[in-house]
Parts: structure tokens; sequence; C-alpha cells
């Protein structure tokens, strides 16, 4: 069977989201565009995610755990997790590596935590947009210590893609999957030895992908195990 998925959206909570990502927002306009899977990965946090799940449950959606990390070489990396436990608790460690810088809400825009019925519960107050203390090799690491997996985001994008900044993937990290930007070009000889994820990376609503990119799997519990999760 084909499953639909997109496994890259940004909430409210990233202060470069629109204030219309909210969970019931992101939620059913996946539903509407006929997704299986997705995953709200914003930028250093895991907030959202228990509200975005709740809401996801009624409409048979799977949630995939996830969080994309600057890392402290301003690279983008996307991480996943079966539980929400374990990526609320790996969440955490990222948020407070942050440096100390508070969010400027006039120039970035709020940093919403919500509930399931779309109530603001709260707000973050370091910018979410600064880098984490972790390499990119010690997020490879922190990961698996929390049973998830890091794929490294949109690796072709000219701000935050891994070949920008380092020009090259690093040959030390067991990677399966990567994420690529299809809005850009890739030198296939970077790309050729992973499998390929294709998200939108949305920040609004209408940017949440169609049901164009799947996974042939028996059920939408096998998911875990495509993403060796």
């Amino acid at each position: 069977m084909k499953f639909y998925y997109d496994l890259h959206i940004h909430s409210d909570l990233s202060p470069c989201a629109e204030k219309e990502m909210t969970p019931n927002n992101i939620v059913n306009m996946a539903y509407i565009k006929g997704l299986n899977i997705i995953s709200v990965t914003d930028h250093n946090t895991t907030k959202n995610l228990p509200a975005i799940n709740e809401v996801a449950n009624k409409l048979n959606i799977k949630v995939i755990f996830g969080i994309e990390v600057t890392t402290k070489e301003e690279v983008h990396a996307l991480c996943y997790f079966k539980n929400c436990d374990d990526a609320e608790k790996f969440g955490d460690l990222i948020y407070e590596s942050l440096p100390n810088i508070n969010n400027n809400i006039n120039i970035f825009g709020e940093q919403n935590i919500y509930n399931a019925n779309d109530e603001k519960i709260g707000q973050l107050d370091k910018l979410l947009l600064n880098a984490s203390s972790y390499s990119v090799d010690d997020l490879y690491n922190l990961s698996k210590q929390y049973n998830g997996i890091m794929i490294l985001a949109h690796v072709n994008k000219k701000s935050n893609g891994i070949l920008s900044v380092l020009g090259f993937i690093p040959f030390n990290l067991k990677l399966e999957f990567i994420e690529i930007f299809s809005k850009e070009k890739v030198d296939e000889r970077f790309i050729k030895n992973y499998k390929i994820l294709k998200n939108s990376d949305a920040h609004q609503l209408t940017d949440i992908q169609e049901a164009i990119n799947y996974v042939e799997l028996n059920s939408l519990d096998e998911i875990y195990n495509y993403l060796n999760l």
C-alpha cells in the first residue's frame, strides 16, 4: 500500500512560521491533502508535539515525533523519534544548549506553544533560530541515545544545507536517509548512496505537501521500521 507523507512541517512555535500553523490547522490540512504520515519539526524544540499527536490521532494520521536542529556548524538536521517522551527529553536538551538570547517578537514573531484545542498555553523565551551547541557528529550520537535517528535536512539548500556549509557529507556518519530540497539542483554523486526523503519544509498551510511522495508499506505502523526507529 502507498502511504503519503510530509515529514518536515513547522508550527507557529517556529518563529519563521505563520500564525496559522496551529495543531488543528496543520493536521486538518494534512488530512485534506490526503497525507497519512506527518512530522512537525520545529526549530530546536519539541513543545508542540503532544498537541499535534492528540489531534492527529483523531484523524488516524500517523505522527513521527520530530525536531529540526541547528548544529553549531549552522547545519540543519532532522531528528525523528517513535516515542513522544524520547522526543521531548531530546528537545529539552537541544533547547537548553541554545545561547541565552531572547526572542524579539517584533522582529522574529511569537514562539507559541498550543494545546489540542489550538489555545496558546505558553511561549518560549530563547530565540529558536540560533544554533545549538551540538556538532553534526554530536547530534548523530545524541539522537541514537534517545532511540531516534538523524537525517540531514535539505542537504542541497544554499542556506543551512550541509553541502553548502561543509561542502560534503561526512563519511563517518552511518546515514541511510537524507532530505533533498527539490527546488535546487544537487550533484548526484553526493546522494547516490542514500535513500531520499522529499518534504515540504512548510511554514504556511498552503505549503504542506500534496499526496505526492509516498512509501510502500503493509501498514502505517511499518513506517517505524522503514525509518529504523
